[in-house]
């Protein structure tokens, strides 16, 4: 954008105020085309009104550092909500990505530092919310293949600057006085047991939202005791890795001197062992002085018996998002989840990430004369959302399902491969697909589709990044 004659006069003499007040109302890369209309509107570019939020996805690219550099040197100083996502191919460990790999992620892990060590001294900072997506073994572990000279480099660099992360954010909880949400998710396993001890106590006061999410694939030692959340009086949303949220917790939490807790999401995964699990008597507890509490619940590759222990009559259930790769959720456990949260169940989330082996999708309601799906369709009144992969789902069924629920069901997603029909079930004449999708429409009371291959959703292909979305807007729903 180029001004000249009388526009270019009037650009030059425009106050400040109105300046900063205009690139309000644009987006932030207009703004920055904007802003190379004259050296005027460049200095109006960076008023700290204009900037409160930033949402950064990292890419792990050299090309980009330097325009991550320039930004966070102009915001991080006066930023108030700062999120930061990586826009990664999920968990890996540093031993087993290749040298091109190695780069990527070591690009990606510079990207953070100049991100953290921009906000550090940010005393005004409120909201901060990391998502990582990637984990990384320490050196020494066992490696799956012989690393060059070259790779070994990369890898310890990597390391080195790990720790760094663990130390700059240590950093920003020290100097933070106004920070209200935390929230650092499958984040490459920085959080330790001494990162919250980093907190002053006015500061930890001035938390409502604290998430620390994915921290057991590696270390299993917890990363935050009870004791810890003792200080955190006026926590409103937690989510925790299951294993860390003991009997021990809920009683703090349901301490007279804490604020009811509002959200609770909880991360289970491959559990083997149940050891100070809480019990119905606490969830009891605990619900008693959180009248209001809502729990979310997402299961990676849980064994039906465990779930079976786990969930407790008690629990405010809400949403539950079971993924796996392994074992698939029985009957029994979807039984369970209708006869104690047919009260409270909005959202349910089915998914198994394997390819159709010979004997086809696991089906939950196999040898049953009434399918398990329906039953919960007909007694969860308030089900709001169902997502259904890798499970069978009958076509009549499926209609079963629009019809209890209607235009209640405001989300209904089931992918094609999913869907089986019954000869016997179906009509002679017509596509069975075209008659599927009609009724299910009509029972809905708006179009409806399967999902397609060419349009798979990320529910279904990156499911921890669903789940760190989704519990972002769950704890928002305070």
């Amino acid at each position: 954008m180029a001004l000249c004659g009388a526009s270019a006069t009037v650009a030059e003499v425009l106050p400040c105020e109105v300046i900063v007040h205009i690139f309000s109302f644009l987006s932030p890369w207009d703004r920055l085309r904007a802003s190379s209309v004259c050296s005027r509107w460049r200095e109006c570019l960076f008023y700290p009104s204009l900037w409160p939020e930033l949402r950064l996805r990292l890419r792990g690219s050299d090309a980009e550092r330097c325009r991550l550099d320039f930004l966070m040197k102009k915001c991080g100083s006066f930023v108030r909500e700062l999120r930061v996502e990586f826009e990664g191919s999920g968990s890996e460990s540093a031993a087993e990505l290749g040298t091109g790999e190695l780069v990527t992620l070591k690009a990606y892990v510079d990207e953070m530092v100049c991100v953290l060590r921009s906000v550090r001294t940010n005393r005004n900072l409120q909201k901060l919310s990391v998502f990582g997506d990637i984990y990384l073994q320490e050196q020494g572990e066992k490696q799956p293949y012989e690393m060059d000279e070259t790779d070994e480099k990369h890898s310890v660099n990597i390391m080195s600057r790990k720790h760094r992360i663990q130390q700059l954010i240590e950093e920003v909880l020290g100097n933070s006085k106004h920070l209200k949400w935390l929230s650092l998710g499958f984040m490459m396993e920085v959080v330790t047991p001494t990162t919250l001890a980093a907190l002053p106590q006015s500061s930890a006061n001035c938390i409502e939202h604290l998430s620390l999410l994915d921290t057991h694939f590696i270390n299993k030692s917890p990363v935050v005791e009870a004791v810890e959340l003792e200080r955190f009086l006026n926590l409103r949303s937690l989510a925790l890795d299951f294993c860390d949220f003991t009997a021990d917790v809920t009683r703090v939490l349901a301490n007279s001197n804490h604020v009811p807790l509002h959200r609770l999401s909880l991360l289970m995964s491959n559990i083997h062992a149940l050891d100070n699990m809480p019990q119905d008597a606490d969830w009891k507890v605990l619900t008693r002085h959180c009248a209001n509490l809502h729990v979310y619940i997402m299961a990676f590759n849980v064994r039906n018996d465990i779930l079976l222990r786990i969930l407790k009559p008690s629990i405010p259930l809400e949403r539950i998002h079971f993924d796996s790769s392994t074992n698939g959720i029985s009957g029994d456990v979807v039984d369970l989840i209708t006869q104690q949260y047919n009260k409270s169940l909005t959202h349910l989330l089915l998914i198994k990430d394997v390819e159709q082996g010979i004997n086809g999708f696991p089906d939950v309601g196999s040898d049953r004369n009434e399918d398990p799906m329906v039953i919960l369709a007909w007694k969860c009144r308030k089900l709001s959302h169902l997502s259904i992969h890798g499970y069978v789902v009958w076509a009549h069924n499926l209609i079963a399902i629009a019809r209890l629920r209607g235009p209640g069901l405001q989300v209904l997603e089931v992918t094609e491969e999913s869907i089986n029909f019954d000869a016997a079930m179906t009509p002679l004449d017509g596509d069975p697909m075209h008659n599927l999708i009609e009724e299910v429409s009509l029972g809905l009371g708006k179009r409806w589709h399967p999902v397609m291959k060419n349009e798979i959703l990320y529910v279904f292909s990156e499911t921890a990044r669903y789940f760190y979305k989704e519990m972002q807007r769950f704890s928002e729903g305070i």
